[in-house]
């Protein structure tokens, strides 16, 4: 993994070869050699690794976990379409981010001229196959043709944006990426739609997951292609700490629209009095405390980055980010599937 730029050839480094000894085929007299692949550490790909088993799990188990005890009523196939919703935000994520995050890159000096590869076809795909796995659950679930089911609410709004999510794909590769914008705008305002179905202020409910959706996807997916430019950029450190920098300043903002759209969220939807006592209440604590987490390594990666000037550790905490950010975008999902907690309130 990322540790550190290559040394400069142009500096000085000390003879590594004992005297009178043979150097290896292919090694240059008086210059270190470089560690062999063996020697690598396996330590970050088994924690990303556990990470993603983890994230799994979350998304099977979590909804029935968050609401025993509660007497709420139990979702069909809950776990389903966790993991299909799952798959549904992170593909916006991702193409959100591969089209915002080049504006981050060109404004750095001296950068590299390489670039990292697009995900955003794939990503797109993958998220429309989502929203279609989650029709057909919907068609199973309700007992109807799938014809009959593009007919009701919630099967007219993902079919929407499972062609939304197409079109993206088809305008990632085109000559144009940048066409995508539109197409993703309507799903994520589909998407905000479909989930606020409830009675009370449904338009209101609706504009700030517009809002929460959209910050969240652009950290999550900017971030994830800064992290993926700084390795490629791993010999131009320079380069790699400002654009890491870059990134920097816009999470901030990204971070109070968070702040604000979620706070005003859960004051709109959550009665004080089924925190503790509703699936909902209890994926929303699980949420804050994880997004606790993510705003600690955020902070720590700012202040080694204004520290060092080689961005290593602070690239190391950045990666540390993303993988909280992914656990938080499964427990996302999971808000989305448990009841609206309204109905169990004590409140009139």
């Amino acid at each position: 993994m990322f540790s550190g730029p290559p040394a400069d050839p142009a500096t000085p480094i000390p003879p590594t070869t004992s005297a009178g000894s043979v150097p290896r085929p292919g090694e240059i007299p008086g210059r270190a050699t470089a560690p062999s692949p063996s020697g690598r550490s396996w330590t970050a790909p088994l924690l990303l690794g556990a990470a993603g088993v983890l994230a799994l799990l979350i998304a099977l188990f979590g909804p029935g976990l968050m609401a025993r005890g509660t007497g709420e009523l139990r979702i069909p196939g809950a776990g389903l379409t966790t993991v299909l919703r799952t798959v549904l935000f992170a593909a916006l994520a991702l193409h959100l981010g591969e089209l915002v995050a080049p504006q981050l890159i060109r404004p750095v000096r001296g950068r590299p001229r390489t670039a990292v590869r697009s995900w955003a076809v794939f990503a797109s795909l993958a998220g429309a196959a989502a929203a279609a796995g989650q029709i057909v659950r919907l068609a199973a679930v309700s007992d109807l043709g799938i014809t009959e089911t593009y007919g009701t609410r919630e099967g007219g709004l993902l079919l929407l944006i499972a062609n939304g999510l197409v079109l993206a794909a088809l305008c990632a590769g085109s000559k144009r990426p940048v066409l995508a914008l539109a197409p993703l705008a309507v799903v994520i305002g589909a998407e905000a739609l479909r989930a606020h179905p409830e009675a009370y202020s449904p338009e209101f409910g609706a504009a700030l997951t517009v809002v929460h959706l959209t910050a969240a996807s652009l950290w999550t997916g900017v971030l994830l292609y800064v992290l993926r430019t700084m390795w490629l950029w791993r010999g131009s450190p320079v380069a790699a700490r400002a654009l890491l920098g870059r990134y920097a300043r816009l999470a901030i903002w990204l971070y109070v629209a968070l702040a604000a759209t979620g706070t005003a969220s859960t004051l709109r939807r959550l009665p004080l009095d089924v925190v503790f006592t509703s699936a909902y209440g209890r994926t929303l604590l699980l949420k804050l405390a994880l997004m606790a987490v993510v705003s600690m390594l955020a902070l720590a990666a700012r202040r080694r980055m204004l520290r060092d000037t080689d961005p290593a550790v602070a690239h190391r905490l950045a990666r540390r980010e993303q993988v909280v950010l992914g656990l938080v975008v499964v427990v996302s999902a999971v808000l989305t599937v448990v009841p609206d907690p309204h109905w169990i309130s004590l409140r009139p």
